[in-house]
């Protein structure tokens, strides 16, 4: 009877690994993580070759940019002020809202498309994506903290050590690599599959309606100037007058020169719709009033974008064109993608 038992028990364990084993073949396997650059944008900035992309660096990179336990008060992550149903950007603050209920001076901008970016900020002050994430870790009114201080509490908190390990080898939480991991998570973030998108790569199938065809044509005609297709930014720094004495000199802090004061980046208007509230200090909170400041609201500064020193004249029907072609530029599978949305 022993013996009946101890054979029995070894034929259930085999069945036990028999459907574990099988369930482990029917397991569809994990798509790897690529980049694929879009057949209507030009050759990105960004190289890969110096960081390259793995399933694990990038899992690691998306739990690294979700965890609060980094900021110093354990309360703010990276989508805290980049949430995913905003294109990243912060919908619930005009700036951004850190730690300590600290608010900043300025809006949080979009996380997408960064590949192609060749400076980051409203000024510019940085040029390389993978020390973008510095900023928010040491601003005191952002994360509040700095790297020595990651690194030391990612050594002692699992699963860190582990993820680590598997994606960079072992001893490897090091500052360079949590870099490295948040870049492979953002620069993957790629919108271009917008309605706008499927119109230009494929017109035989795809149409804009008559309001957003016209639309587009004053967007061609007012607004690509700086707007520039596919990126619908043209990268430069402008001042689009905003404010004649703001205390925000925006480019200026980064170059020294007084021709800067008051300029900043040109953002991209890619899911424009969802990005609210607009301008570098989020003033604006519709679509409506970043065409109105351009029709009638534009101050006269000495160094105002010389595009603007007679502003944008719009009729009411051409604004509601204009907004009509912006929302053809929101890309539903990028803010729906689950590959980068919080688990």
């Amino acid at each position: 009877m022993k013996h009946l038992k101890i054979y029995l028990a070894l034929l259930a364990s085999m069945a036990l690994l028999y459907a574990c084993s099988k369930r482990e073949a029917n397991k569809p396997a994990e798509e790897p993580i690529t980049f694929v650059k879009p057949a209507n944008f030009p050759s990105p900035t960004y190289n890969f070759e110096g960081n390259p992309l793995s399933n694990k660096a990038f899992a690691l990179g998306k739990k690294l940019f979700y965890d609060v336990r980094l900021s110093a008060d354990k309360s703010v992550s990276c989508g805290s002020c980049h949430q995913q149903f905003a294109a990243f950007a912060q919908l619930d603050h005009s700036v951004s809202h850190g730690v300590n209920n600290c608010l900043g001076k300025r809006n949080a901008p979009v996380l997408f498309n960064l590949a192609w970016q060749k400076e980051f900020f409203w000024d510019g002050g940085a040029k390389n994506l993978e020390i973008v994430p510095i900023n928010a870790i040491t601003d005191a009114c952002e994360m509040g903290t700095d790297l020595n201080t990651i690194v030391s509490l990612l050594k002692g908190t699992n699963p860190y050590p582990q993820l680590f390990a598997d994606a960079f080898g072992q001893n490897s939480i090091t500052s360079q690599n949590l870099l490295r991991a948040l870049t492979q998570f953002t620069a993957v973030m790629v919108s271009a599959n917008s309605k706008y998108d499927k119109v230009m790569r494929n017109p035989q199938q795809y149409a804009f309606t008559a309001d957003e065809q016209q639309g587009y044509q004053l967007f061609k005609d007012k607004c690509a100037s700086c707007h520039q297709e596919p990126l619908f930014t043209d990268g430069s720094y402008r001042n689009n007058g905003l404010d004649v004495n703001s205390t925000d000199e925006g480019r200026k802090m980064i170059t020294g020169l007084e021709s800067d004061k008051g300029k900043f980046r040109v953002p991209t208007l890619r899911n424009i719709e969802l990005s609210t509230p607009y301008m570098h200090d989020g003033r604006f909170n519709t679509l409506e009033k970043v065409l109105e400041h351009y029709n009638s609201g534009i101050q006269q500064a000495p160094n105002l974008d010389p595009l603007l020193k007679t502003g944008i004249a719009l009729s009411a029907t051409q604004k509601q064109q204009i907004i009509s072609f912006l929302k053809t530029l929101t890309d539903d599978e990028f803010i729906k993608n689950k590959i980068f949305s919080e688990e």
